[in-house]
C-alpha cells in the first residue's frame, strides 16, 4: 500500500468516527478558547528589538529581557527561579523527560494531558496510571509499591490542577500528603489555573499555599496571560539542572525579545487584575445556574463547563448548530477526551456579557442540542 493510500483510509475512518477534524476561522461568540480574562483583546507594548530568536539561549539567542522576565515571574510564585519555554507542551515534555530517570516510578492521573504523558514516556520510567482524582487507588498503589522501592529510585507523583477538558481541579492539598507521606515528588500543570486563582491569579498552588509542598509547576503563557510561550517554577538548582540537560531547551530557538516584553506586561495585568479574575468565577457561576434552571447538566468547575453527549456524531451536530446561532462552541472527542465521552467544551470568559451567557444556556435548551 503506497503512503496516498494509506492516508485516505485513515481520514475516511475518521471521518465515518465523526472524528475528522479541520481548521476552522474563528467566528461568532467566542466560548472555546482559553483566553479566560479577555487579554488576547490587548495591545501590547512595541519595543525596538530583533524579530527572531536568532539562536538557542546557550548560543546567541539569550537577551537580557528573558533574566528580566523570568526574575519576575520567580517574584510573582514566591520561588527561587523560572525557566521560560517556547511552548507548554515543550515545557511539559522537557521537564518531566530530564528530571525523571529511567529507574524511576510516576505516578500520573489518567486524565493528564498528552504533554505530560509524552514527557513521562520519554523518562523512560515505569509509570503508574491512577484513575482520575481518585486519592483512594493512588494511595494503594503508593503503598504497594513501598516494598519493592530501592534506595536510589525517586518517586514522582503528576497532575493537572485544574483539568482542561474536564473542568475539575484537582485534590491538591490532598496529593501535597500522600507526597510527603510516601517521599515523592509533587509536579503540578497549572496550564488552566495560571492567572485566574489567589489575590494576584498565581494559580491554585500559590492560592492554596503549597508552592512549598511542591517540587515544580508548569504555566503556560498562551491561556489567560494570553502571550506565547510557557514556563517552569521551581528552585534556582532545577532550572540550572534544566539548562544544562533539558533537550528542548538547549536545541530551541529562543522567542523573539518582543514577546519578552509581552509577558511583563502580561504579569502585571494579571497581578493586579483582581476585577477581571472576579468577573470570570462571577460568569461562570451564572452561566451553571443558568444550565440548571434548564435542567441541562453541567461537569467540571469554575469557568470551564463540559457538557457529555458521549456519541462523536451527536457532540459534532450540537456544536454545529450553535456556531449557526453564533456562539463558537467546538465539540471535543476522543483521543483527546476518553472513549464514549464526547462533549461540548464551554470555556467562560472575563469579559462575557451576562445577557451573553443567558442566550447561550437558551440555545442550548431551545436548539434542542442538549444530551
Amino acid at each position: 500500500m503506497n503512503l496516498s493510500q494509506r492516508w485516505c483510509l485513515e481520514l475516511d475512518r475518521l471521518k465515518q468516527d465523526g472524528r475528522h477534524r479541520a481548521l476552522q476561522t474563528p467566528s461568532g461568540l467566542d466560548f472555546s478558547s482559553n483566553d479566560y480574562l479577555g487579554l488576547s483583546k490587548r495591545i501590547w507594548p512595541v519595543a525596538e528589538f530583533t524579530r527572531s530568536g536568532t539562536a538557542s539561549r546557550l548560543l546567541r539567542g539569550h537577551h537580557p529581557i528573558w533574566d528580566e522576565v523570568e526574575a519576575k515571574l520567580a517574584a510573582w510564585h514566591q520561588t527561587e527561579a523560572a525557566l521560560v519555554f517556547t511552548s507548554g507542551y515543550a515545557a511539559n515534555e522537557g521537564l518531566l523527560g530530564t528530571i525523571i530517570e529511567p529507574g524511576d516510578l510516576v505516578f500520573s492521573d489518567q486524565l493528564n494531558h498528552a504533554s505530560i504523558i509524552d514527557g513521562i514516556r520519554l523518562s523512560r520510567a515505569e509509570k503508574v496510571v491512577f484513575p482520575h482524582n481518585d486519592l483512594g487507588a493512588l494511595e494503594t498503589a503508593l503503598r504497594q509499591r513501598q516494598k519493592s522501592r530501592t534506595a536510589r529510585q525517586a518517586w514522582f507523583i503528576v497532575t493537572e490542577s485544574l483539568f482542561g477538558m474536564e473542568g475539575d481541579i484537582a485534590p491538591l492539598r490532598e496529593l501535597a500528603e500522600l507526597a510527603a507521606r510516601y517521599d515523592a515528588h509533587l509536579l503540578v500543570d497549572e496550564a488552566h489555573a495560571t492567572g485566574c486563582f489567589g489575590d494576584t491569579g498565581g494559580g491554585l498552588v500559590d492560592s492554596l499555599g503549597l508552592r512549598e509542598r511542591v517540587l515544580v509547576t508548569v504555566h503556560t503563557g498562551g491561556k489567560a496571560l494570553a502571550v506565547p510561550g510557557a514556563y517552569i517554577v521551581g528552585s534556582r538548582l532545577l532550572k540550572e539542572t534544566l539548562i544544562n540537560r533539558c533537550r528542548h531547551f538547549i536545541f530551541t530557538t529562543a522567542l523573539p525579545p518582543q514577546i519578552g516584553a509581552w509577558w511583563l506586561d502580561a504579569v502585571d495585568a494579571v497581578s493586579t487584575g483582581k476585577l477581571a479574575r472576579s468577573a470570570l468565577h462571577e460568569h461562570a457561576q451564572q452561566f451553571r445556574t443558568e444550565m440548571s434552571l434548564q435542567g441541562i447538566s453541567v461537569a467540571g468547575a469554575a469557568y470551564i463547563a463540559t457538557i457529555v453527549f458521549g456519541a462523536d456524531h451527536a457532540a459534532v451536530s450540537a456544536a454545529r448548530k450553535l456556531q449557526d446561532a453564533g456562539f463558537d462552541v467546538r465539540a471535543i472527542r476522543p483521543p483527546t477526551v476518553p472513549e464514549g465521552t464526547a462533549r461540548l467544551r464551554v470555556s467562560i470568559h472575563a469579559d462575557h456579557e451576562p445577557k451573553v451567557l443567558v442566550d447561550l444556556a437558551n440555545a442550548l435548551a431551545t436548539l434542542g442540542v442538549a444530551p
